[in-house]
């Protein structure tokens, strides 16, 4: 017997105009509130992106309303079922873009986006010559899971990719090239771009990983790792027929899917590590970090100077 979880995960977006973003976002929010949902919506005149949780019954009555809207009549949503929510607060704001490139001629993929790629072509794609699969997401989201034999651009945010295209050209002209993201909706705009650079044989995974990994003939092959999510859950599983961890742990380089911060804010470094590691360390990614005046974890566990004084003469003391 199939036993449904309480509560799901809603991932969605749609490129469509929206005057006075402003304000759609302010009676959005109210809306999400009073249905009791929780999540970040980012709204701008080209379009709404969102991530949002909510029991079955919450997330069912958003679909149907957002449906209703003529604007939003063929949004596709991407559900996940979860044990609880998956965000903290309800966010909704208005931005400039719903995703971020900071183009200097905006990209419209109502008019300009590359190939749609469904996850079985994708998959076929992936395994021919002369192709390359660009990863569009930022680094640290690479590094906790890719397909197999993606590049994965040297970027911390979605803007510094054109560049790192631009630097790279020589290497990919030529080729078929393959692009991915999450739900699909950066590739929508990167694609676009890549063609209006002269890219000819453009190509985006329709739906982005999440739908990939859903899918019921492909089961999410040649993903290794998990996917990075920008909620609480940090990573979901995407290949169905086998898991292949790729993170490995800052302090051993052992197989690890955990991701923490440095407990140093002013450094805030993403780096994989275990739990153990994570109290064996202070969670500070060097010694600066672990006797730093405002390391959080520190203040989150109520260590004295004796305490911290004995952890760093243990770790001394195995180098």
């Amino acid at each position: 017997m199939t036993i449904v979880k309480p509560y799901r995960v809603l991932l969605y977006y749609m490129y469509v105009p929206i005057e006075n973003p402003e304000e759609f976002a302010k009676q959005h929010l109210k809306f999400c509130q009073q249905l009791g949902l929780k999540g970040r919506i980012l709204v701008a005149a080209e379009g709404i992106n969102g991530t949002v949780s909510g029991t079955v019954e919450q997330t069912d009555q958003y679909m149907k309303v957002m449906k209703e809207d003529p604007r939003f009549a063929e949004m596709v949503f991407k559900v996940d079922e979860a044990e609880g929510h998956a965000f903290k607060k309800m966010h909704v704001r208005p931005r400039k873009e719903v995703v971020t490139l900071q183009l200097e001629e905006d990209i419209n993929p109502r008019e300009m986006t590359g190939n749609y790629l469904s996850p079985k072509e994708f998959f076929e794609a992936m395994q021919e010559e002369d192709t390359v699969i660009i990863d569009a997401r930022n680094d640290y989201e690479y590094d906790l899971g890719h397909f197999r034999g993606a590049v994965r651009p040297d970027i911390e945010a979605f803007r510094e990719l054109p560049d790192w295209i631009r630097e790279h050209k020589e290497e990919l002209e030529g080729k078929k090239i393959l692009t991915y993201c999450t739900g699909g909706i950066r590739c929508e705009k990167f694609s676009g771009w890549l063609k209006k650079e002269g890219f000819e044989d453009v190509n985006q995974l329709h739906g982005g990983i999440v739908t990939y990994g859903k899918d019921p003939e492909v089961q999410g092959r040649l993903w290794d790792g998990q996917c990075y999510v920008f909620d609480d859950r940090i990573g979901v599983p995407i290949n169905r027929v086998e898991h292949v961890v790729v993170g490995r742990d800052y302090f051993t380089d052992e197989p690890c899917e955990r991701y923490v911060n440095c407990a140093n804010p002013e450094c805030d470094k993403r780096i994989f590590c275990s739990e153990e590691n994570e109290h064996k360390y202070l969670r500070g990614c060097t010694h600066e970090c672990r006797i730093h005046p405002d390391n959080l974890y520190v203040k989150e566990h109520g260590l004295t100077e004796e305490d911290v004084k004995n952890r760093l003469k243990q770790i001394n003391e195995e180098l």
